[in-house]
């Protein structure tokens, strides 16, 4: 059964992966991001604090805010009580999957390979995570998945940005998601929001294609 919230993610087509030095930098990216036009984010716990910016993201009901690179049950479950509504883990780990389920969240668990992907939805996925994407082998990687796994949602990530995020939307991923210049950590520290907007309008023009 398909969760609620993955036709709003495949509208979407592209997630935002919020990865900063510190927390004020990425609630300012999430910030200037929406302003944009963008409602959806994945905060990754490599961030400093993250989860209690998750918690005051999640907050506002017009945004959908999960958590990615989650290590392990504890910090899912962390996340899930501070509002998280799906769960991003690089790797395969059925402990993350179970927390979501149980919380009525998405779990997307990382995979590479096709043993890989039947673990990661033996595991109870809902969603696939190839990464990193681009060394894998990038859309052709993700179309050689699909031929096998035609009903599985991919969201490819690693190396994914506006200009090759169509590759892989045609070659079959559910939605992608993009940190690089989306959430460009120089451009963030220098104040320079008219590069990060020009970004997201790259990633809307996706949307609407």
């Amino acid at each position: 059964m398909t969760h609620p919230l993955l036709p709003q993610l495949r509208a979407a087509r592209v997630i935002p992966v919020v990865r900063t030095s510190d927390a004020r930098l990425a609630a300012l990216a999430v910030e200037w991001l929406r302003g944009a036009g963008l409602t959806i984010f994945e905060i990754t716990l490599t961030v400093p604090d993250a989860t209690g910016l998750i918690r005051a993201l999640s907050a506002d009901p017009a945004l959908t805010i999960g958590a990615g690179t989650v290590p392990d049950q504890a910090a899912a479950e962390a996340c899930l009580a501070a509002g998280a509504r799906f769960l991003v883990a690089p790797w395969v780990d059925p402990a993350v999957a179970q927390a979501a389920r149980a919380a009525g969240a998405v779990s997307m668990l990382g995979a590479m390979t096709p043993t890989e992907v039947r673990a990661a939805l033996a595991a109870g996925a809902d969603v696939v995570k190839l990464f990193p994407a681009s060394s894998a082998g990038g859309p052709a990687h993700v179309k050689a998945l699909r031929s096998v796994f035609p009903d599985v949602a991919f969201c490819p990530t690693g190396g994914v940005d506006a200009r090759n995020a169509p590759d892989y939307l045609a070659a079959g991923a559910a939605f992608v998601g993009i940190g690089g210049r989306l959430v460009d950590e120089a451009l963030l520290k220098s104040g320079n929001r008219a590069g990060i907007e020009a970004a997201a309008r790259d990633v809307l023009g996706l949307k609407q294609a």
